[in-house]
């Protein structure tokens, strides 16, 4: 196996970016979800995951403007215009963007909430049409865990499950994309609680299956909205896609880096 991919999302919930190698600290990607945008009136972050109030959170798109260092965030607006996270008046830019009072964030040692909302009309979930809250790892903005990965079988798998779908890995939003050759189905579900090696240096300890949302119907560029992606991960693998992992140890990774399973 391989790591054929590498994506980091600077801004939780807005397009993100692709990279050729990166660090890979006990938070994850260096510099992933290291924003997000707060909305002033609940204190909740903003989400993709609530689509009824957050509409056009895959509009935007951040990226780092040193992506060694991983500090300043410009963010492209749904309009083509930029701001940086430095500007003096980058709240005020994204609020007037977001129709609502906002402000750019960092993670504290606050505990910080966000929403979701369930899709009606896919009969497998539970509760569909209503809204949860969840709180994100303290000191985080991430949702569970700090790397989310998929493999290349299972992008495959899910493209037999589902021809009439267009499934693309930007769907689901991973970390790394794992290029597994001689493996079929939903392979990365049965390395839970296993040790992932990537390269000489990084190890990850694989937690559990990702459950999937909303977020994978929704439109992303020439991508379409769909249900359909959702639906059929629902019927037939229990609403998971991927898995998220910890890091154990952390160091560097690049593209073509060799990758092993073991207990």
């Amino acid at each position: 196996m391989k790591l054929a991919s590498l994506w980091r999302y600077p801004v939780k919930s807005m397009m993100g970016e692709e990279m050729n190698a990166c660090e890979i600290t006990e938070k994850g990607v260096r510099g992933d979800r290291g924003y997000g945008v707060v909305d002033a009136e609940t204190g909740r972050l903003a989400n993709a995951k609530n689509p009824k109030k957050w509409p056009e959170m895959f509009y935007y798109r951040a990226a780092f403007t040193d992506p060694a260092i991983a500090a300043s965030v410009r963010i492209t607006l749904p309009t083509g215009e930029t701001v940086l996270s430095t500007d003096e008046d980058v709240n005020r830019r994204l609020s007037e963007s977001f129709g609502r009072d906002v402000h750019l964030a960092v993670p504290t040692g606050l505990d910080i909430e966000f929403e979701g909302y369930i899709p009606e009309g896919i009969e497998e979930l539970e509760n569909p049409g209503t809204v949860f809250s969840r709180t994100s790892p303290n000191e985080t903005f991430f949702d569970i865990a700090m790397v989310h990965l998929i493999t290349t079988s299972t992008i495959d798998k899910l493209r037999e499950l589902a021809p009439e779908s267009r499934i693309e890995p930007r769907r689901f939003r991973p970390n790394l994309i794992l290029d597994t050759p001689d493996a079929e189905g939903f392979i990365e579900e049965e390395w839970v609680g296993k040790t992932l090696w990537i390269g000489d240096e990084v190890q990850l300890r694989i937690l559990q299956p990702t459950k999937r949302c909303v977020m994978t119907t929704l439109p992303q560029g020439d991508l379409p909205r769909d249900p359909n992606v959702l639906r059929t991960l629902a019927r037939q693998n229990d609403g998971n896609f991927g898995v998220y992992a910890e890091v154990i140890q952390p160091g560097r990774v690049q593209i073509g880096d060799l990758i092993r399973v073991g207990d």
